[in-house]
This record gives structure tokens, sequence and C-alpha cells, in this order.
């Protein structure tokens, strides 16, 4: 995790800056630049996008995007991947999908890198939790553990390769 030192700056000002390669994001008044993903994290965003969307955009139940910049509630973050219920989808007037997320995603997901901090990833699912997310996935490869969190229960740890995860919101199980 790369933290660039500079004066505090708004959100606004922050969303006016240059993109940067990693994304950077925006939390509680700092800017903060995610590391670069690496092999193992790359695969499984690469190949589990197209598994989620296979089987809940043919049917128009939700639609997974990844490395979306969502900001709302004073913060700017790019989950690795975002899950927004169809009828959530943040539309132009022509109805296409609009540019800017302002909304927490229904489903958040993030994959921990060698380098990233658990402690700062479990606080973005966290936030999100708390602004209308649904379910927070955080995985960690390393491990081959899933930490799945939900709006004020426990949190489920699912270290089994074979094990089965319901997304009740999207009436769809994951494994």
């Amino acid at each position: 995790m790369v933290q660039t030192p500079s004066k505090p700056i708004t959100l606004d000002e922050f969303l006016k800056l240059p993109a940067t390669e990693p994304a950077s994001e925006y939390i509680e008044g700092k800017i903060i630049q995610k590391p670069m993903p690496q092999g193992k994290h790359s695969a499984i965003q690469g190949e589990f996008v197209p598994v989620i969307n296979s089987v809940v955009k043919p049917q128009r139940i939700a639609r997974a995007f990844p490395e979306l910049r969502c900001t709302f509630v004073g913060r700017s973050t790019v989950p690795d991947i975002s899950v927004f219920i169809w009828s959530r989808i943040p539309r132009e007037e022509n109805g296409e999908i609009a540019n800017n997320f302002s909304i927490a995603p229904d489903w958040t997901i993030e994959i921990l890198s060698p380098d990233q901090s658990q402690t700062k990833v479990t606080k973005n699912i966290l936030h999100c939790l708390k602004h209308g997310t649904q379910m927070g996935w955080l995985i960690d490869p390393d491990e081959q553990t899933v930490f799945v969190y939900h709006p004020q229960q426990e949190t489920e740890v699912f270290d089994e390769p074979d094990a089965l995860i319901a997304v009740p919101h999207l009436r769809v199980n994951f494994n």
C-alpha cells in the first residue's frame, strides 16, 4: 500500500485529480494508492467477474464490475469487484450505464494482495456495509480463505475449497 504524503485535500479535490495506475482511493482525508495486483489476485479477479455475470446478468438480477470507483459518504474507493443489483445500477438519461457511481455496491469483493493491509481492506468493507452494502467478501488467496461479512451479523469464514457460499440478496450460490 502506497500512501501519498501531502496536505489534506477534500473529496471533491481528489476526484478532480488525474487517475493513477494502480488506482488511488480517498479514505478519511488521505490518498492511498492500491498495490499493483499480482498473479493470484489477477487470476481470481479475472475469472470471478465473468462467472458472477454469467449467473446474474442474463436475468437482469445484477451486474459485476471490476475495479469500479464507488464514491459515497466521504470516501472514494475502488473495490476489486463491485456487484450492483440491476435496478440500482446508476444510469444516464438514455439508459446507458453511468460513469459515476455515488452509491455503495450491493456486494463488495476484495482480494487481498501480499503487500496490502488486511485491516485497511476490512475497514473499506465495513464502511460499505454501514452504508447499504448487503455483503462483503475478503478473499485471502494465500490462505485460500473467504471471509464473508453481512450487516449486523457475525463474520463467516470459508476455508474449504468446495464450500458453497450463498448470496441471499441475489438468490444464488457460488463455490
